[in-house]
């Protein structure tokens, strides 16, 4: 498993990603695991990315492939703990304005 449950409660649930390197190689089993808990759960998911050091186009399209998938089941992934690299990825490319994303799950629950 790429992914685990941390938290289950009523609002959301939290999930943390186990993968250092986020690539090709693990995109598209990670997309699978991440639509099979959307469609179990169906609530708002945060996800810890902090344990990727590194990540690639191929991930980012699983990525926004997952939050489309959530959109159309009308819920949410929210984005946590990305390293200051990645998230400068994610600001340079623009999905920081298509991903909600905080610090950590205290500050993705607060609002």
């Amino acid at each position: 498993m790429m992914i685990s449950i941390e938290t289950d409660t009523e609002g959301y649930i939290a999930l943390k990603t186990t993968i250092n390197e986020a690539n090709l190689n693990n995109s598209e089993k990670f997309k699978a695991e991440l639509i099979a808990i959307l469609d179990q759960y169906h609530k708002k998911t945060i996800l810890d990315m902090s344990s990727i050091g590194y990540m690639d186009s191929s991930f980012l399209g699983a990525l926004v492939s997952s939050l489309k998938h959530a959109i159309a089941i009308k819920t949410d992934i929210l984005l946590t703990g990305l390293r200051p690299d990645i998230h400068n990825l994610f600001t340079l490319i623009r999905l920081d304005k298509v991903f909600k994303i905080y610090k950590n799950l205290n500050e993705a629950t607060a609002g």
